[in-house]
């Protein structure tokens, strides 16, 4: 039996953040009925990229799931989310904060319909502070967060991460929040409101940004692709390509200067520790990237992990895709849909005892695809019902 077995959600978000989360939350084996709008659907079915037609980027978050169809703009759409509730443990969402309250559906009129519910929201900048209201994108979070002004090169240009982390990180924090106050309902018999907001998730991981400003009184700039306390600690150009090196303690350093050579540099008064080598970085560089220099990317891989010292080469996605560990590990794993055919999407990386590991996972849902099945069972609605439904425009 999955962990969240049994556990029902409720799932209005759309786009990113919200159906991350809830995608978390279905691996783990909850089940998840997305609302979306009828005919229209979640906003990323019309993201590419696409493959005949059909939105691979709403396919590979919103697998697994079931889809319903409401109109929450109507009256009865309102009257119907509201007596879904009862059937429910979570709701997440990801509006704009005020825009549930303003359709009457905010977490004070649902909590009273159903105590037990927990009502996750998602947003750019949190249900509070003087930015509450702002409108929000990932971009803008990463920024405002601080994570560009540390991200890329000294002298180049802000650089934003290379993926939605500001998204994929809010979406992790409130899958968090949610699991949380299930296992405080266990023992409190009620819910409660979790308010995650993207700015806040980036600044939770800035990591040592924050006290290294304070430890040095300097802004932290961008450094490449090295460690602000770590050396030697990046990537290093070989004959042919790059790779990257973690040297994370002097037993390391040690092994490295051997393997290269180079003993004498291991009580050398100017890299001896960590502390030494991150402050004669430039001087260490000049001495490594000779070396390196010397022999092909595959050489100082075989060579460094045969020694030890942690290394990796610097794959693109076509070798990710095909790479033996995470095939081994069903990371990489096939799904289908009726009309774009079979392609490879990233799989569970939670592994637990409890959770099956497939190599497969299941498809996304058309629009409304389970409206007979979750009305029809939750609220008892006919087929003749659901019909005169859709032709007033609620579902």
């Amino acid at each position: 039996m999955k962990p969240l077995e049994g556990i029902k959600v409720l799932d209005l978000t759309r786009v990113l953040a919200g159906p991350f989360c809830t995608m978390i939350l279905s691996d783990l084996g909850a089940e998840i009925v997305k609302v979306e709008i009828p005919v229209k659907g979640d906003d990323s079915r019309a993201f590419g990229p696409f493959k005949n037609n059909r939105s691979l980027y709403f396919h590979s978050i919103n697998r697994g799931k079931k889809s319903i169809s409401l109109n929450l703009k109507h009256p009865k759409g309102k009257e119907i989310l509201k007596d879904l509730i009862l059937h429910f443990d979570i709701l997440v969402e990801n509006y704009r904060p005020g825009t549930m309250e303003k359709l009457g559906l905010g977490y004070n009129i649902l909590q009273q319909i159903n105590p037990r519910l927990i009502y996750a929201a998602s947003s750019g900048f949190g249900h509070s502070g003087p930015y509450s209201q702002r409108p929000a994108y990932d971009i803008l979070a990463q920024a405002m967060s601080g994570m560009m002004s540390i991200t890329g090169w000294k002298d180049c240009p802000p650089t934003r991460v290379g993926m939605s982390l500001g998204d994929i990180t809010a979406s992790l924090f409130t899958a968090i929040g949610i699991n949380a106050a299930l296992y405080a309902r266990e023992k409190s018999g009620m819910g409660q409101k979790i308010d995650v907001a993207m700015l806040d998730c980036q600044v939770a991981i800035l990591e040592n940004a924050l006290i290294r400003y304070q430890a040095e009184g300097l802004n932290p700039e961008p450094i490449g692709n090295r460690h602000p306390t770590i050396a030697p600690f990046q990537a290093y150009q070989s004959s042919d390509g790059y790779f990257v090196m973690g040297v994370g303690n002097d037993a390391i350093w040690a092994v490295l200067c051997k393997t290269i050579g180079r003993e004498d540099l291991i009580n050398d008064p100017r890299f001896s520790t960590n502390k030494l080598r991150c402050e004669n970085l430039t001087e260490l560089n000049a001495i490594l990237e000779p070396v390196f220099s010397k022999h092909s990317t595959g050489h100082w891989l075989d060579v460094l992990d045969d020694a030890p010292v942690p290394c990796a080469p610097i794959n693109r996605i076509e070798e990710v895709i095909n790479h033996p560990q995470l095939l081994a590990r069903n990371m990489i794993v096939k799904t289908h849909d009726p009309v774009a055919g079979d392609f490879m999407i990233a799989g569970n990386p939670i592994k637990m005892n409890s959770i099956p590991d497939h190599d497969s996972a299941p498809g996304a849902p058309e629009i409304g695809e389970h409206n007979f099945d979750v009305y029809g069972s939750y609220l008892g609605f006919s087929t003749g019902e659901l019909a005169l439904l859709q032709a007033d425009g609620v579902i």
